[in-house]
């Protein structure tokens, strides 16, 4: 094993935990926090695969946009912060566990059978100067789009928390 499949692992590892924490988190605040964690690691993981110009959007936008949006929204909303009760039988538990692990093998099954024992090729350079020029030229509109959408959404979060 190399030490860049070692970092992947590793990255991945951490990456899976931080996700598993997410949605396993009883705190909404401590949700968003594990989602820096997952998001953080994948853009890691860009970085393994040579492809820094995807691993620092991940961090702009994602990391740093996406998550503080959330964060905003869940305190002008007065969403509950602390530990409350869910109504989650063990048999709804058990059947999510069953779906999930389902989903979990049916995509590792794809990958291996997809992909085998090949190794990923490194064009960085070639690659990131395609995809700047394609979100730059070609996708402009969309990216504008989600912008101002995000927008909306955070308007929208301040109007419902607004005291009248």
């Amino acid at each position: 094993m190399t030490g860049q499949e070692v970092a992947f692992l590793i990255l991945a590892i951490i990456g899976g935990l931080g996700g598993l924490l997410v949605v396993t988190s009883r705190n909404i605040v401590h949700a968003a926090l594990y989602l820096v964690v997952a998001l953080a690691s994948v853009a890691g993981i860009y970085l393994l695969l040579a492809a820094p110009f995807v691993a620092f959007v991940q961090v702009i936008i994602y990391v740093g946009a996406i998550v503080v949006l959330l964060l905003f929204g869940i305190m002008l909303t007065r969403a509950p912060v602390g530990r409350r009760v869910l109504d989650n039988t063990v048999r709804a538990r058990l059947g999510a566990l069953v779906v999930g692990g389902g989903v979990f093998a049916m995509l590792t099954t794809f990958l291996v059978m997809a992909f085998g024992g090949d190794r990923i090729v490194n064009r960085a350079a070639t690659a990131t100067a395609a995809l700047g020029t394609s979100i730059f030229r070609n996708f402009v509109l969309p990216f504008e789009a989600v912008s101002v959408l995000l927008l909306a959404a955070l308007v929208g979060a301040i109007v419902l928390a607004r005291r009248d």
